[in-house]
């Protein structure tokens, strides 16, 4: 009887202590952990659209903007945290990774006026004030309510980075002359930084010290890392390897929600049904077969916009946008997804499209503020991970997309992923 109570104990300490290390060891995404949490924005120095992505040693900030549903002010703090290069957090104390605080309360915040659906709008600039930081890398904020650490709301992922190698990125013809027409190559290539003032500290090039990672658009479904192809002029060199190749896509879907007295962009209509607005976008349409049409649109990212307002912070109302996709069948081997920052690049639930027979179509319905968005749909086959274009946009080289290589770097010295790089093409 003893040694059977023992041998439980010893059965249910060992699943608190192996559920405690997965935990430890979850990758960080961007999301939203509730449902009250609404227009999520993290940008360099406050500019729309820019990624954040800061620069070590200078005086460059973040601005972390977010709505609360509800009329009441809530008191919420942030914690940053410093990770590895496979958003891990790492073992690096607070002290190692910035000076000031790397947890302070939300003082900024300004209520919702003349809007039909009340909120409350927060915004912190990171790092505060007289805070810097001190180690380059990949970084997570988390926002959660003063009186309970574990409520966490919302994370962001940010980066900082040294400039302490020269990186170049291309977009090419792929390697293996194979579906060119539909799929691009992106390579990266490593070399010394001459001018980099921290040369005592200057990695060296020796690729098993490096790992380097390519992002599409805001993707990371996709995201993966390089592998090395040799030397170039004196350069690590990262190309002729399938990891480097990419399926386009094609030009984003876009619509706007800024006025909401009349329809604008791709939108039927709009109309205000006990005391919240709706919005019925132009059915979608299946563009796989479609000729490649050339639009200028965000590449997945929101702007949040109201026309007959001063302030788009506080006055734009939150609209129920609804995605009809007609198709006389649904996929039988897997779902169909609306992407981009309205659903934080997440292929789960919240993004997922849900197929109605008796309307022959697939429909999803978002609460959004007003403004401009741009998205994609993709499909994500059962039991995979990353999502797929061809099924429903299609796949074009002229598709501008947007791409970013991270460069990583640890030598045996170091305590924990540098990120010594970063470019944009």
């Amino acid at each position: 009887m003893q040694k059977g109570i023992v041998l439980g104990v010893i059965v249910l300490l060992a699943a608190i202590l192996g559920m405690q290390c997965r935990v430890c060891a979850q990758i960080v995404t961007d999301s939203n952990w509730s449902s009250d949490v609404k227009s999520v924005f993290l940008t360099k120095n406050g500019v729309e659209l820019e990624s954040p992505i800061l620069t070590l040693e200078t005086d460059d900030r973040l601005l972390l903007r977010f709505d609360v549903l509800g009329s009441e002010p809530d008191d919420f703090r942030y914690r940053i945290m410093h990770c590895d290069s496979h958003w891990q957090q790492d073992d690096l104390t607070p002290g190692e990774f910035m000076t000031g605080f790397e947890e302070s309360p939300i003082e900024n915040y300004n209520s919702s006026f003349t809007t039909l659906q009340d909120y409350v709008n927060y915004y912190q600039y990171i790092p505060s004030q007289y805070g810097q930081f001190l180690a380059s890398g990949n970084y997570v904020v988390q926002v959660f309510l003063q009186d309970n650490p574990d409520s966490i709301i919302l994370t962001r992922r940010f980066c900082v980075s040294e400039e302490s190698v020269e990186t170049k990125l291309s977009v090419d013809t792929p390697y293996d002359n194979v579906s060119i027409f539909e799929r691009r190559e992106v390579n990266v290539a490593v070399g010394q930084n001459v001018g980099y003032a921290g040369s005592m500290f200057a990695p060296t090039l020796n690729p098993a010290y490096y790992r380097v990672v390519v992002q599409q658009n805001g993707r990371w479904d996709n995201a993966r890392a390089l592998l090395l192809g040799g030397y170039d002029r004196g350069m690590l060199s990262y190309r002729n390897h399938q990891e480097n190749v990419f399926e386009c896509g094609n030009t984003f879907r876009y619509f706007d929600i800024s006025n909401i007295r009349t329809a604008m962009y791709n939108v039927v209509k709009i109309d205000e049904f006990g005391g919240e607005w709706f919005a019925m976008l132009r059915p979608l349409e299946d563009r796989s077969n479609k000729p490649f049409i050339t639009e200028i649109t965000l590449n997945g990212g929101m702007k949040v916009n109201v026309w007959d307002r001063t302030n788009k912070q506080t006055e734009a109302d939150y609209v129920y946008v609804n995605f009809v996709l007609p198709m006389q069948y649904p996929f039988m081997n897997g779902s169909v997804h609306v992407v981009g920052d309205l659903t934080q690049w997440q292929l789960d639930e919240h993004s997922r499209m849900a197929y109605h027979p008796e309307m022959k179509a697939y429909t999803l319905r978002l609460l959004l503020k007003q403004g401009y968005y741009a998205y994609q749909l993709l499909f994500l086959p059962v039991g995979q991970h990353q999502g797929e274009t061809a099924p429903l946009e299609g796949n074009h080289y002229e598709t501008p997309n947007t791409y970013r290589a991270y460069v990583y770097y640890r030598s045996p010295s170091d305590r924990y992923d540098r990120l010594v790089g970063y470019v944009k093409y």
